[in-house]
């Protein structure tokens, strides 16, 4: 059976036999001039390396572990800030999506929606996705094993999308920690959608500090070299300027310093691999 292809935007298209895509960006909006200058920056260090790029960062963070924690702008101010870098800089642009009636408005300013991890069995969600007509990414819940994507999936064609993707982003191993199956790739993969991996999430370490969870960042690129050489659609990796002053998910954000050595590494295997 064919492997199935999904366009995003003008010109992205997501397969797991083609060249792989960089999904990256901050976990969330901390303002409007930090993600237009981290944006800048990520479009032109792909762009150098002509990797097809799609720039995610979230307006709302609602699955935070305290509720003291940074959240986002907001639905309203955080969607015009997606709208002006889709715009002034022409990017592709994903985001999350936590609730039904966020789904149509984010479906208007973005070109890719995302069902977070902790939400891929909330059916209502996904049809309130599906029925946006925009393509659709479903996170691959910690809590899942990679079989029970299956039915997500089915809920996502029935509600009439056949524009998707899957993407792994680690498994709950105990108490505090995440750990890569990475048959998990080849099981999502017979469903012959476009899979991601999630590179960053999967070196979290959930509620580490209490109030907010850790990260080991330094296995980010080891873990990402795996994945390419399984074969992915997409590689999916949280970036910021500064990670140690990041407001939401620092300890396994990637540096952007080393943004680019880890797209060099991963585009040789992936080239080997295709």
């Amino acid at each position: 059976m064919q492997n199935k292809q999904i366009k995003i935007g003008k010109n992205i298209v997501l397969a797991n036999d083609k060249p792989f895509v960089v999904i990256a960006g901050p976990c969330v909006i901390e303002s409007e001039k930090r993600v237009l200058n981290l944006a800048s920056n990520l479009k032109k260090i792909t762009s150098e390396l002509k990797i097809p790029f799609i720039f995610k960062t979230s307006y709302d963070k609602a699955n935070r572990s305290s509720c003291y924690s940074y959240r986002g702008p907001g639905v309203e101010e955080g969607l015009k800030i997606l709208m002006k870098v889709k715009k002034e800089l022409s990017l592709t642009v994903i985001t999350d999506v936590h609730t039904e009636n966020q789904a149509p408005k984010a479906a208007q300013a973005v070109d890719f929606l995302q069902v977070p991890a902790f939400l891929s069995r909330q059916t209502d969600l996904i049809k309130a996705c599906a029925l946006t007509g925009k393509p659709i990414n479903i996170k691959k819940g910690q809590f899942l094993a990679p079989e029970d994507m299956f039915s997500v999936v089915e809920k996502a064609e029935k509600f009439g999308s056949k524009n998707l993707s899957l993407t792994e982003r680690g498994a709950s191993f105990g108490y505090h920690n995440l750990v890569v199956d990475f048959r998990s790739l080849e099981i999502m993969k017979q469903l012959r959608y476009p899979v991601i991996f999630d590179a960053t999430h999967s070196v979290q370490i959930p509620g580490a500090h209490r109030s907010r969870s850790g990260g080991n960042r330094e296995f980010v690129l080891p873990l990402s070299k795996a994945a390419a050489a399984i074969g992915i659609a997409a590689l999916f990796l949280e970036v910021h300027e500064n990670p140690y002053k990041a407001l939401c998910d620092g300890s396994n954000s990637v540096d952007l310093k080393y943004f680019k050595q880890i797209l060099k590494y991963i585009k040789i295997i992936d080239n080997v691999i295709k």
